[in-house]
């Protein structure tokens, strides 16, 4: 193999690891479905699976898309566990996420194979410090505390884990304008602790990223919703061995519904896709489902 041929390969290694930790964060519930913020009664308890799949068949430096066929194939879920309680007279939801899944690379990029295993479980604690059930008007906060218990191995080009710990802030909004619209609006802000063993030799850093989201709903009856969203999301520039890698920027979209079977039981799907990316992967399709239930 030639040396110039040598040099791409090692590049897109270090590139793709790049990608692949803003797509972790989008990946790990960062994103919110409409209603979380919506406030349950102290001592209720929740079961939550998630379940994503995601293709990206494009790639993109700042805006410009590149040239070839590479292709970057993901099926994501997540086990959340969520306990309401009162603490100094506000309503706390302490809980625990645990990420699996797999990822696999095609096309143009299939050498660089698949992951798959555990991701990085995460430990939330939304506070509401608005709670009016009255006229469901609820305004929270909730540090997200990722911790690198993942699969990871930085001779892997694809890693499900990220070796790093993540702090992500988000603050969160949400009222019911009428009886049948509701409306949800989110910010977060993400710092990023270093990874000391990076793929490629040396360490990753990563400035403070942020996301902007929104969704609103349309309620047909009491069990039956329809909904959209939309985010943008810059994750922050890199740094590794002196090289500085401009933020992976996204805009995208979902729209879906929301049905209760019985008063104790959830599901919500989407479907949506990137509108705009910079410095990543453009998902050019993207179908979520998530189970509840109530006990």
């Amino acid at each position: 193999m030639s040396s110039g041929l040598l040099t791409v390969k090692f590049n897109l290694k270090i590139t793709t690891a790049i990608l692949l930790a803003a797509f972790a964060s989008q990946a790990k519930a960062v994103d919110l479905d409409a209603g979380d913020y919506d406030v349950a009664p102290a001592g209720t308890n929740l079961a939550l699976l998630y379940l994503q799949s995601a293709s990206r068949d494009a790639l993109y430096a700042g805006s410009d898309k590149l040239s070839g066929d590479p292709k970057l194939d993901s099926n994501v879920g997540i086990a959340r566990f969520v306990h309401y309680t009162d603490i100094a007279g506000l309503r706390v939801a302490p809980q625990i996420l645990v990420p699996f899944g797999e990822l696999k690379a095609k096309g143009d990029i299939s050498a660089l194979g698949s992951a798959s295993g555990l991701g990085d479980i995460i430990l939330a604690a939304p506070v509401w410090l608005l709670n009016n059930p009255e006229h469901k008007t609820y305004f929270g906060l909730t540090p997200y505390l990722y911790l690198p218990t993942g699969n990871y191995d930085k001779h892997d080009a694809l890693n499900f884990g990220e070796n790093r710990y993540k702090l992500d802030l988000q603050a969160a909004y949400s009222q019911r304008l009428t009886d049948k619209w509701a409306w949800d609006a989110a910010a977060d802000i993400i710092f990023y602790g270093q990874n000391n063993d990076a793929v490629g030799g040396g360490t990753l850093k990563q400035n403070t990223g942020y996301q902007l989201q929104t969704n609103t709903r349309y309620f047909i009856n009491d069990r039956l919703d329809l909904r959209a969203g939309l985010s943008y999301a810059d994750a922050g520039d890199t740094k590794q061995n002196g090289i500085k890698t401009q933020s992976y920027q996204q805009t995208k979209f979902w729209v879906g519904t929301a049905y209760s079977p019985t008063a104790s039981t959830n599901v919500i799907l989407t479907y949506g896709r990137d509108l705009a990316v910079e410095n990543g992967f453009k998902e050019n399709n993207r179908i979520n489902v998530r189970l509840l239930k109530v006990f």
